[in-house]
């Protein structure tokens, strides 16, 4: 598609301006002044509105199509929760006004929404306090892994070491690195973590353990009360990685089963659309002897029913986002929990349950599924077999686009040879999820007979086949496309 600067014909106007009686630009200092007029694209007003409508177009959505997309909950979201968080008393609030003096009285509504979300959060988590300030869901691992720096340090314990199953999120290394830890591999056994490998592993040094529950797998941790004690037993922390709540919401508060921290990621289980790189929301809960290490400020209420930012916590670990975090992504989160309450937040997550075990047995007789048994949200096939002659994980990824879908998660876990990550998400229909598997089922079996046809794919989009390296390192951004 050509870009406005390719579609430009001169002369061309959508607006006509006047000029003006005087000219601002004769007070200003000839060095600051343009020597020719800038070079802006010459359009109609039609012009614009189609173009940009027609761009609009282009872009996948789950508003349009279904995102079978693993680890990433790429689900519909209500609108309604746009229009709370456009709500005007919001958006014209400037961050900086509740720090100033006497213009408290203009930022309640803002500050009691933090407020309020932070203890829906520990309603729904079995948690003693979170801040709302973490950007994304990494962010709010580095925050929990920083909180678990400051409580060794501060009880004297010399802790080098964070523990991270091979099964757990693949951001999970990376930031309890940055922590300043070093990070201790463990592999799982049958798609769980190893009760005897994490004991091995375990020791004085050890600050942590990073689980997901469930786990990348799409399963549940059937060793949790031992992992719990095991973890507690050497004085470490157990830190729930929440970007799979959605599985669990109603169904296990993650501090009542022993986690010390956890983060959620606002941003796919509780309505903000996900994807396109933010915004995101990683709120970090803690137990009740992690709260003094919390990032500041913090929203407090007082006797008075009035809201403030308390920054009175000498044993934070400081600041961790600009103001108070994604405040419009939190709004939303505040809306979605109130509209559907705590039996609706439970359905949601037995409605994604159910979706992920239904995909599972339709393809189990076509694919195979290395760990066929219940599954929570999510679970991983395999494209490997004879049958399917060489075809891989990435080809039936291409080969869906063709069917007007977004491709599943492949690769990932890499535990998992030729992986295919499918998570359903809990809003989708059965008619779409059947009409899915239908499609998925047609490739295989394609596969079998016309396996080039598959490893070609796809054929009907305007870019087909590229050496993904190179499109990353040298885009070609010309107005000529």
């Amino acid at each position: 598609m050509k870009t406005l600067f390719a579609k430009s014909t001169p002369g061309r106007r959508g607006v006509c301006i006047a000029e003006p009686a005087c000219c601002e630009a004769d007070h200003l200092p000839a060095e600051l002044l343009r020597s020719h007029a800038p070079k802006l694209p010459e359009l109609g007003e039609l012009d614009v509105v189609r173009h940009f409508t027609q761009l609009s177009s282009l872009n996948y959505g789950v508003d349009g199509n279904f995102y079978p997309l693993g680890s990433c909950t790429m689900k519909y979201n209500p609108k309604f929760m746009e229009q709370a968080a456009a709500l005007p008393g919001f958006t014209r609030l400037h961050p900086l006004m509740a720090q100033l003096k006497g213009a408290g009285h203009f930022t309640q509504g803002a500050l009691e929404v933090m407020y309020e979300m932070e203890n829906l959060l520990c309603e729904i988590t079995g948690m003693a306090a979170y801040t709302m300030h973490p950007m994304a869901g990494a962010h709010g691992e580095l925050t929990g892994a920083m909180i678990i720096a400051a409580y060794h340090a501060d009880k004297g314990n010399r802790k080098t070491k964070v523990i991270v199953p091979d099964s757990a999120h693949g951001t999970n290394p990376a930031s309890a690195h940055i922590a300043g830890f070093e990070i201790v591999s463990i592999e799982s056994r049958d798609g769980m973590v190893d009760p005897a490998a994490l004991k091995e592993a375990l020791d004085d040094e050890v600050a942590a353990v990073m689980l997901t529950c469930p786990n990348t797998l799409g399963l549940f941790e059937r060793h949790l009360p031992e992992i719990v004690e095991m973890v507690h037993g050497v004085d470490a922390l157990l830190y729930y990685d929440g970007a799979n709540m959605n599985a669990i919401m109603g169904k296990m508060r993650v501090g009542d089963v022993g986690f010390d921290v956890v983060h959620w990621n606002l941003h796919k289980t509780l309505a903000t659309p996900h994807g396109g790189g933010g915004p995101g929301s990683g709120p970090v809960g803690v137990c009740e002897k992690l709260k003094p290490f919390l990032p500041v400020s913090r929203v407090k209420k007082l006797e008075d029913g009035r809201f403030v930012l308390d920054y009175d916590h000498p044993k934070s670990i400081g600041y961790m986002a600009p103001f108070y975090g994604n405040f419009g992504v939190y709004l939303k989160a505040y809306a979605y929990v109130l509209r559907l309450g705590g039996e609706g937040l439970t359905r949601a997550s037995e409605n994604a349950v159910l979706a992920a075990n239904y995909i599972r047995k339709r393809l189990e007789e076509h694919i195979h599924v290395p760990y066929n048994r219940i599954c929570m949200h999510e679970f991983v096939s395999s494209a490997v077999g004879e049958d399917l002659n060489g075809v891989r994980a990435l080809d039936l990824g291409k080969a869906l686009l063709d069917k007007g879908y977004h491709a599943p998660t492949v690769y990932f876990p890499l535990i998992v040879p030729e992986c295919l990550m499918i998570e359903p998400t809990e809003t989708e229909s059965k008619a779409t999820l059947d009409a899915f598997v239908d499609d998925l089922i047609d490739i295989l079996e394609l596969s079998k007979t016309d396996p080039d046809n598959v490893k070609t794919a796809p054929h009907t989009l305007p870019v087909t086949r590229l050496d993904e390296t190179r499109a990353a390192r040298q885009m070609v951004l010309t107005d000529d496309v």
